[in-house]
């Protein structure tokens, strides 16, 4: 797009041959932006790897063992040839379709010599890393490039677009939105689209990211596109650049039909799968009306970062994974007045622009407030524009407050714009001064903090040693209690880490995962939600486990177990010696054991753990 003066030429192609001193400083700032993401990103993720076996996120342990579970599953996607978009692992007897998920498939098969080496908690921990740094320094390339000249202002902006307090937020869990370097990549690859003689090549290169990245981050990859696609048509609109714009416009167009063909023919089947496979489901189990943004939360501090020490933290989030603002007064402010200095000295390429980056920063900004106004943690009567789109397709599987990502990459181009306009010394001295404090002082508040830690159980040598294979037929069914949820996920990893080792493999009922509400037998879908549809005996675990709820059982609750038993064509239950909560919660082991041992009689001490064995056709009590 259309560029001025001091950024780099306007050109999609970069000069042909750089002096070769030139070439070193780029070298060498390129390595040293790349040093300092990746010290910050192992800074930022430093309590997992003080431990990665036995320190999981407090903030949100159930995701961590989701990706976790994915990553033993590339191993056994590979081991077996599986279907990398549906499993029948989970959510025994009907399975998972794990592309209405976020199934990040290449990173699974990727990573999948690593996870079958080291474990699918050294490789979550590494890609977590790499996803936070390799961000900051794609979107240093790519303002570099696009944008701005001084590697001091590409640095500076690609450091925020990386560790913006959104994305040290999902750092809590999150492979898929950690992953911001998809944005700068996929947006590079769109202005490069106009290259004369080039449309075919690019199309291919477009098409075969989409392919990919989807699977990574189909979420983010739609969030980029709505924002790509606005900025080209609001840049195209200006006078200033009508030339260039009808110079390109037939290379662009025999480009993207390209990347639709070739991105259409690598997702048929993922899209098939999302949208028509089985255990699809509209919507995601998740109110949109609830995670949306705050408007007050764009004026608050993180509560992973420096102003939280001194009290300043807010609780405006719907969770700490979704603080997906958070830029605090300070930033919001010097966003503003940068964006009227900037424009000031703009030449009118330059303002076409800006006014795009405005347009995309201020539109998706109203859009993740969510359907209606939400101000300190109350809902307005106030009607907004995402009430119009929330029941579109994609829209209604897409959480508002999310949409912030994109606000704050327009903050971080922002950053870059305004310390090159220092640098150059094109604003007056007399606020030259004033500005670079402001820029200190809006920054070093959300400064990030290190994602929390605590202890979570070790997989027992039950599973470990592979002993359950006594107790489990070929492929069959057996569970840890409580059985698989979000808020007590202990199960689902040690079925992952049996897979990322390889050999024989189990299934295990319930599971945390997206999937529909099951109405009846007849396995009817529909509407989405977390997990599987609860039935009696899960629930009753469950409940000891959060609650410490223990309740006198009755035949009729034992002849209940009996059919849910036989649903699950469940062969066995344990339950280890420590079972693990999220957000340092602390479970009831006993409650659950007193449950058990009324419900299936006393159990067998095996290895580590207690077992019940379940004989179909037999009462629990009298087995």
């Amino acid at each position: 797009m259309s560029v001025a003066a001091p950024a780099p030429a306007a050109s999609a192609d970069p000069p042909a041959e750089s002096p070769a001193p030139s070439r070193a400083r780029d070298w060498r700032a390129h390595a040293t932006v790349a040093l300092l993401a990746l010290a910050l990103a192992v800074y930022v993720t430093s309590g997992l790897w003080r431990d990665p076996f036995r320190h999981g996120l407090s903030d949100n342990l159930g995701d961590q063992a989701f990706f976790e579970w994915l990553l033993g599953y590339g191993v056994y996607t590979l081991g077996n040839g599986a279907d990398p978009f549906f499993t029948d692992l989970l959510n025994v007897p009907w399975g998972v379709n794990l592309a209405a998920n976020t199934s990040i498939s290449v990173y699974t098969i990727l990573f999948a010599p690593l996870t079958h080496l080291a474990g699918p908690q050294v490789s979550y921990v590494t890609i977590l890393t790499l996803n936070l740094a390799g961000s900051a320094f794609a979107w240093y390339l790519f303002l570099s490039r696009w944008l701005v000249r001084s590697p001091l202002a590409a640095g500076l902006g690609g450091m925020f677009c990386g560790f913006a307090p959104g994305f040290i937020s999902h750092a809590n869990g999150h492979l898929n939105w950690t992953a911001g370097w998809v944005a700068p990549i996929v947006v590079w690859q769109v202005l490069r689209l106009r290259q004369r003689g080039h449309w075919l090549r690019n199309g291919l290169v477009l098409g075969v990211m989409l392919g990919a990245f989807f699977t990574i981050a189909a979420e983010g990859l739609f969030y980029t596109a709505l924002a790509s696609g606005m900025f080209v048509i609001v840049w195209s609109c200006a006078g200033a650049v009508r030339a260039e714009v009808k110079a390109a416009w037939a290379t662009v167009l025999k480009a993207l039909g390209v990347a639709a063909v070739v991105a259409g023919a690598l997702l048929a089947y993922p899209l098939y799968m999302h949208f028509s496979g089985p255990q699809t489901f509209s919507g995601t189990g998740y109110n949109q009306r609830y995670f949306a943004e705050d408007a007050a939360a764009y004026l608050s501090f993180p509560s992973r970062s420096l102003a939280a020490l001194f009290g300043l933290g807010s609780t405006l989030g719907p969770n700490r994974t979704e603080e997906t603002s958070f830029f605090g007064v300070p930033l919001i402010v010097l966003v503003a007045v940068s964006l009227v200095l900037v424009w000031r000295n703009a030449a009118p390429g330059r303002r076409a622009t800006l006014r795009a980056i405005m347009v995309v920063g201020g539109t998706f900004l109203v859009l993740s407030l969510g359907p209606r106004l939400n101000w300190m943690d109350g809902e307005l009567p106030v009607p907004l524009p995402y009430a119009l789109l929330a029941r579109l397709p994609l829209f209604d599987a897409a959480l508002p407050l999310r949409l912030a990502l994109v606000v704050a990459a327009v903050f971080g181009v922002t950053l870059a714009l305004i310390t090159q306009e220092l640098l150059d010394r094109r604003i007056s001295p007399s606020v030259h001064t004033g500005l670079t404090a402001a820029i200190v002082a809006a920054l070093l508040p959300i400064f990030p903090l290190p994602v929390r830690v605590q202890e979570r159980a070790p997989e027992p040598a039950f599973i470990a040693n592979g002993t359950w294979q006594k107790y489990v037929s070929d492929n069959g069914v057996i569970s840890a209690l409580p059985f698989a949820l979000n808020v007590h996920a202990d199960g689902q990893r040690w079925q992952a880490y049996t897979m990322a080792r390889g050999g024989p493999q189990f299934r295990i009922p319930d599971g945390y995962f997206l999937g529909p509400m099951i109405n009846g037998e007849e396995g009817k879908e529909g509407l989405g939600q977390i997990g599987a549809p609860p039935r009696s005996t899960d629930w009753l675990f469950t409940r000891a486990a959060l609650y410490g709820y223990v309740t006198e059982l009755s035949d009729a609750d034992r002849a209940q177990a009996r059919a849910d038993f036989a649903y699950w064509k469940l062969e066995a239950l344990f339950l280890p010696e420590q079972i693990t909560g999220s957000d340092h919660m602390t479970l009831f082991r006993n409650s659950v054991l007193v449950t058990a041992t009324d419900l299936l009689g006393p159990p067998e001490q095996v290895d580590d753990v207690l077992v019940w064995r379940i004989r179909p056709g037999v009462d629990p009590i009298d087995r």
